[in-house]
């Protein structure tokens, strides 16, 4: 089963960049998609940094075992547009 790592992007340049040491092993990319959107969802829901002062401004940079870019899954992929109609 693959491994894929979720570097989440909160900001310009390598500072603004936090780098998933473990990862998640995972069947696919669309499961990958998911738990990105999972995570993003719970972080904006729970947690407080002051070094992120918008989470929908950031992103999941998600990689490969090899460390190869497989998507980039921003944060403000977590709002659907039936969220919107609400």
């Amino acid at each position: 089963m693959p491994r894929y790592f979720f570097n989440l992007r909160h900001g310009p340049g390598p500072d603004g960049l936090a780098i998933d040491p473990e990862g998640d092993d995972l069947p696919g990319p669309e499961a990958a998609r998911a738990r990105a959107l999972d995570v993003a969802r719970d972080l904006i829901a729970r947690t407080r940094v002051h070094a992120v002062r918008d989470w929908f401004a950031c992103a999941f940079e998600v990689t490969d075992e090899e460390d190869r870019p497989v998507m980039t899954v921003p944060f403000s992929d977590t709002v659907t547009e039936e969220d919107d109609e609400a």
